[in-house]
């Protein structure tokens, strides 16, 4: 700290507030649409995501049987970046904090 700055005040409700958010509070959930084929929907989940044959598929299959999947959890920038993602590939997707 350089001599003669003070320290700025935190409002300790707001630092409290945000101490107790995980990094990881965020989802990305791909949804089910009348579009796109099971096939690339999986494809789309290996090449973007890096998931393996098995996992991509079960995702895959919750999609098409659940009607959504969460596909990734993390900060929300990141979520929202991969939603982003998902919709250039043209897959319907959403962020959405994660359930307490």
């Amino acid at each position: 700290m350089m001599a003669g700055l003070a320290a700025p005040e935190v409002d300790s409700d707001i630092e409290h507030d945000l101490s107790r958010q995980s990094p990881s509070s965020w989802q990305t959930v791909v949804w089910n649409d009348p579009v796109n084929l099971m096939s690339y929907v999986t494809h789309v989940f290996r090449t973007y995501f890096g998931f393996d044959a098995a996992t991509a598929h079960r995702l895959m299959l919750a999609v098409h049987h659940d009607g959504h999947a969460v596909v990734a959890r993390g900060p929300r920038e990141v979520m929202e970046a991969h939603t982003l993602a998902m919709h250039d590939f043209g897959l319907w997707a959403t962020v959405r904090k994660e359930p307490s």
